[in-house]
């Protein structure tokens, strides 16, 4: 297999442009989509692919925006997700589905779990008020320094804080109550996108912590792919006693062809 210019195989190349067929675009028809399916075994290891392309999302964005250009950051993480490598972020068609329920909740206290590359805590920060504060939860130190370089370049570094660890770990949430004074009622607005067999349990985490003040609102992404049945089910059974959930329909990120479902649930107290 060739390589261009930019170190990408040929037949990325040629495949990238046949990946919109019909106005569908489809996943199974780019080498990058492939790549990251084959790397699955490292991924859930060290949540990156394995193939140098969260550094190169970085570099894509530094050298490409203009320092303290939020739209313009975003902008990039999406054009390098279509024209370049597919990335696991909620991407712009689910994103736009965040941003109007961070809109709608006009939190001032907010939880990612899951921050990646940095795209999703970049979205948050444009929708979310100017007197918000976004608190970002990422188990890899790589990615973490990933998400804080973007965030700094975009001009918005100030505005979240991003810490390593996990919500399950022995730590995690005893320093966001130390060193972050998230307490019962603090917290407004909580998005998880990490692990999906993590939702519910690092949900319920929150909960017996008593963070979430009645009304709080939280978003779960690829809650039908790759699925967080369990989160889901849990949701339905509490519909109206603990929380009242809405389901959005949408597509698994920068494709067109897989469905999937982000839910919106309101905590209602108790």
């Amino acid at each position: 297999m060739g390589v261009d210019g930019d170190g990408e195989p040929s037949l990325n190349v040629a495949m990238r442009s046949l990946s919109e067929i019909g106005g569908r675009r489809l996943p199974f028809l780019r080498w990058s989509a492939w790549r990251m399916a084959l790397g699955m075994r490292h991924l859930t290891k060290h949540w990156q692919v394995g193939d140098g392309r969260e550094e190169a999302l970085a570099r894509y964005v530094t050298d490409n925006v203009a320092a303290g250009d939020l739209d313009g950051a975003i902008e990039a993480v999406d054009r390098f997700c279509y024209e370049r490598s597919v990335m696991m972020n909620v991407g712009d068609e689910k994103g736009r589905i965040l941003d109007e329920a961070i809109r709608r909740a006009g939190p001032k206290r907010l939880l990612e779990v899951g921050t990646y590359c940095g795209y999703s805590a970049l979205r948050t920060i444009r929708a979310m008020p100017a007197d918000a504060h976004l608190y970002c939860v990422e188990l890899s130190e790589d990615n973490a320094a990933i998400a804080r370089r973007i965030l700094a370049h975009a001009g918005v570094g100030d505005r979240a804080t991003v810490v390593t660890g996990t919500l399950g770990d022995d730590h995690t949430m005893d320093e966001l109550e130390s060193a972050h004074s998230f307490g019962p009622g603090t917290l407004d607005f909580v998005f998880v996108d990490h692990d999906k067999a993590a939702y519910l349990p690092d949900l319920r985490r929150i909960m017996q912590r008593r963070w979430l003040r009645p009304g709080a609102v939280v978003v779960a992404d690829n809650v039908r792919i790759p699925g967080a049945p369990e989160y889901r089910s849990y949701m339905r059974e509490e519909q109206g006693r603990a929380w009242r959930t809405v389901e959005h329909r949408t597509h698994v990120e920068y494709q067109t062809m897989l469905r999937d479902l982000v839910l919106e649930s309101e905590y209602l107290g108790g």
